[in-house]
């Protein structure tokens, strides 16, 4: 077994089409790695290989014997407790004390000269070795110290999974992740769900890892304080992009290689219709063909074959020199998508679209006041548990509350979730856009003019989506009819970091109001709106 993860060229084909082809990575011990790329480029897919989730279709992978692996959609039986997931992650650090012990009592018992001491010797310093790599005597404070950070220590061990809401299930995921201590870590989107404090905790934890840390995330905060290199898996003119250092330098650099790439590729256009048109000026049949004097005639046999030679000779060379460049030619750059959104919100007449006093929804919200006008720019923060979903969920009117709310009648709301939900997973992405909004309203706004899926992946069923892309059609569902007031929970949770920073544009331009609900560090750095803080 290896101690790094690495891809050796692998390719992996689904659905007929080519997910990764020929990618290659190594990440040692110590080194993070962080995987980028725009929605359905094969981040996800990468990881579950590395994790040996999914097995290659070509190449090979390597990885360490103990791999922990963090998806976006997780496996956990619903009936099972938080105690017993729990309980779960620490049994390989409990069976390791075990097994020490174990192997301290055999060798004692071994005397000093007896052949098998030697071996019994070796086989309690490899157990003392892996319980001192887990920290196995310290386990159930980091138990403690783990859920508190994550917000999970106030709930009950004996509580159902089922009963919990998807923020609190992946932040158990992650807590059991990190209990468990594996050589080698593989994390799609770890941030998904985290407040600002378990992102800090999180930070901290895999800076002092030890081992490999190979992740896919949109949070452009963490991969610059946490990556030690990137792999960008965006096309790119030489296939896919290693990169040593973070993600702030290396947006510069793919915009500069990008303008390289395009640059190349005119170059290379320009001179392929320039040897086109030298063979044309050459080939054979553009040769003279005007009559001959008979004073010419007796010599004209062997000087026009001499003619016709050189004049295909150099017809030769010239195809020989185009076909040449073709075959090196760099290949045009795939247009990006870029979202394309005129409106996210509409301008609503002055005064406010939603006036809350003394609201409260017991035990997940209260806000003394708070009041949405036209045009507002807002951003809610707080804790996880100090209710931002719960308060777009009231604004929306989809839950109820004790207190005062008036909105405005007349207004429109549109409400993004944080959980990305679609029904009839058969149906492409194109039909479920078209089921939703209804035909008028998806002709007048066609689902590739909002540059959120490409058009292979509007005609691909919904179940066969990453869940990046999910969440793109789920956005474009919201911004297809543009409201007076539109609510976003999470935004940047599974999109890819490209287009969270295209979101933050539009939501800066747009004339109507827009409320979001979020962790995004730098968003919230560049929020040029109000800030709401929720305390618990």
């Amino acid at each position: 077994m290896s101690d790094s993860l690495a891809l050796h060229d692998v390719t992996y084909v689904a659905g007929g089409r080519r997910i990764l082809d020929g990618v290659s990575l190594r990440v040692g011990p110590g080194r993070r790695t962080g995987i980028i790329g725009e929605n359905g480029t094969g981040k996800s897919t990468a990881l579950r290989l590395l994790a040996g989730d999914l097995h290659p279709h070509g190449g090979h992978v390597e990885r360490p014997a103990d791999v922990g692996y963090l998806a976006q959609e997780l496996p956990f039986v619903p009936d099972s407790t938080v105690g017993e997931v729990v309980d779960d992650a620490l049994r390989p650090v409990r069976d390791a004390l075990e097994r020490l012990g174990a192997s301290a009592e055999h060798l004692a018992g071994v005397p000093a000269h007896a052949a098998d001491h030697e071996t019994a010797s070796a086989a309690y310093a490899e157990r003392l070795a892996q319980a001192q790599r887990t920290d196995a005597w310290d386990a159930d404070r980091r138990a403690a110290q783990v859920l508190r950070a994550l917000g999970l220590d106030t709930i009950p061990a004996d509580r159902t999974l089922r009963t919990l809401s998807g923020g609190q299930r992946g932040r158990l995921a992650l807590a059991a992740l990190l209990l468990r201590q594996p050589a080698a870590l593989v994390l799609d989107e770890p941030t998904n769900h985290l407040d600002e404090a378990a992102i800090a905790f999180l930070e901290e934890h895999l800076r002092a890892f030890p081992g490999v840390v190979v992740l896919a995330s949109h949070d452009r905060a963490l991969l610059d304080a946490v990556c030690t290199g990137l792999v960008d898996l965006d096309p790119a003119a030489s296939g896919p992009v290693v990169f040593g250092g973070g993600y702030s330098a290396y947006a510069d650099h793919k915009r500069a290689a990008r303008q390289r790439w395009e640059q190349r590729y005119r170059e290379d256009q320009e001179e392929l219709e320039r040897l086109a048109l030298a063979l044309i000026e050459v080939a054979p049949e553009h040769a003279s063909d005007r009559v001959r004097r008979d004073s010419e005639k007796m010599g004209y046999g062997h000087r026009a074959g001499r003619v016709q030679n050189q004049v295909a000779r150099r017809a030769r060379d010239a195809r020989r020199r185009l076909v040449e460049r073709a075959r090196t030619a760099v290949p045009a750059p795939p247009p990006p998508l870029r979202l394309s959104a005129p409106h996210v919100a509409l301008p609503a007449s002055e005064g406010p679209l939603a006036e809350m006093t003394d609201l409260e929804v017991p035990g997940r919200l209260r806000v003394a006041r708070l009041m949405v006008d036209a045009g507002d720019k807002l951003l809610v923060t707080g804790p996880n548990g100090a209710g931002k979903s719960t308060l777009l969920g009231v604004l929306a009117g989809e839950v109820g509350f004790a207190g005062t709310l008036r909105r405005r009648p007349d207004a429109e709301i549109a409400y993004l979730r944080q959980d990305t939900e679609l029904e009839r997973p058969e149906r492409t992405a194109e039909q479920t856009y078209r089921d939703t909004l209804g035909e008028e309203a998806a002709e007048r706004t066609p689902l590739a003019t909002l540059g959120l899926l490409a058009a292979r992946e509007a005609g691909t069923p919904v179940g066969d989506l990453s869940v990046g892309q999910r969440r793109r059609l789920a956005l474009a569902l919201v911004l297809a009819r543009p409201p007076h007031l539109l609510l976003l929970d999470e935004p940047a949770n599974h999109l890819s970091p490209t287009l969270v920073d295209e979101l933050e544009d539009a939501f800066g331009q747009a004339p109507g109001a827009v409320v979001v609900a979020g962790h995004d560090r730098l968003m919230r750095s560049r929020w040029q709106g109000r800030l709401f803080s929720l305390d618990q």
